[in-house]
């Protein structure tokens, strides 16, 4: 893992922060090339972008802190101010109803500009997880004794760590992978906090990897289809079906508790966009919705 990738004189260049760069100017330099494509002013493409990277990160940081209210109300600037913290799905709720609103006060076509979009953002959560990846920011799964397994060891979040709770739920894949002795002894230390032997030696389910070649798949369908569709706002749809099947499934492999029912908050949140995706596709294919 390389959280920090090289430094500035002083200053940190951190692997999560670069990817996430690197996406918003990939989702910017496609949104403004369909733009272009279809006859509207460039300039509110960059300006979405811009209003999608701050909404995204205000709205992703206020599910997370949500998520982990305990630990908020014990040490609240800590928590609001620290570099990780991110919950993608409140950053793409928020995103969507900041931007829903540029787009109506811009009176330009909403499901057009959905369906533009709908390409950059699979793409962009794609890169923004090689960053998860490259940070070893806590979004790797299970262990696993398949080849591609990886090594966290030198992440932002220690397995050690990560995986305690995952371990209190299932005790006796603790006792399979001998997760109280090997966690038991540090091996090592970084500016991130202590390695121990288990996060030396226990390989993980890479799967912001998974996420990051899927995703592609899914902007690539996306993107050549997207002349193909007969209906305005059917392309995002389909991004909503298939990126919600996509986050379902992951999930099975990560490391997040379940919430109701045995799935977990994303799960829970993956079956609401999925059906919105479809009836959303229902609609437009029956012409009942033409903004």
């Amino acid at each position: 893992m390389r959280p920090i990738l090289f430094q500035i004189g002083p200053i940190p260049i951190y692997s999560y922060g670069l990817m996430m760069a690197i996406a918003f100017l990939v989702a910017d330099f496609l949104v403004s090339r369909e733009f272009k494509r279809l006859r509207f002013n460039i300039n509110y493409a960059n300006e979405m972008v811009v209003l999608a990277v701050v909404s995204g990160i205000i709205g992703a940081k206020i599910l997370y802190l949500l998520e982990n209210f305990s630990d908020f109300i014990k040490s609240p600037l800590e928590m609001i101010f620290s570099a990780g913290g991110l919950t993608w799905y409140g950053g793409f709720i928020l995103a969507f109803i900041v931007l829903f609103v540029y787009v109506i006060r811009k009176k330009l076509p909403v499901l057009k500009v959905l369906d533009a979009i709908a390409p950059a953002v699979a793409l962009g959560y794609g890169i923004g997880r090689i960053g998860c990846h490259l940070s070893g920011d806590g979004d790797y799964g299970i262990p696993t004794s398949l080849p591609w397994g990886t090594i966290y060891a030198n992440g932002t979040l220690k397995p050690t760590y990560a995986l305690r709770e995952y371990f209190e739920r299932f005790p006796e894949l603790a006792e399979k992978y001998n997760y109280h002795i090997l966690s038991s002894k540090i091996v090592g230390e970084d500016k991130f906090g202590f390695i121990t032997e288990f996060d030396k030696t226990i390989r993980l389910h890479p799967t912001p990897i998974y996420e990051f070649l899927i995703m592609l798949l899914i902007f690539i369908l996306l993107y050549f289809f997207r002349n193909r569709v007969k209906y305005s706002g059917e392309l995002f749809g389909i991004y909503l079906v298939l990126s919600s099947i996509e986050r379902f499934t992951i999930e099975f492999l990560r490391l997040n508790p379940p919430l109701i029912l045995g799935l977990t908050e994303a799960q829970v949140i993956s079956i609401f966009l999925l059906l919105v995706g479809v009836f959303l596709i229902k609609k437009v294919r029956g012409k009942k919705w033409s903004f």
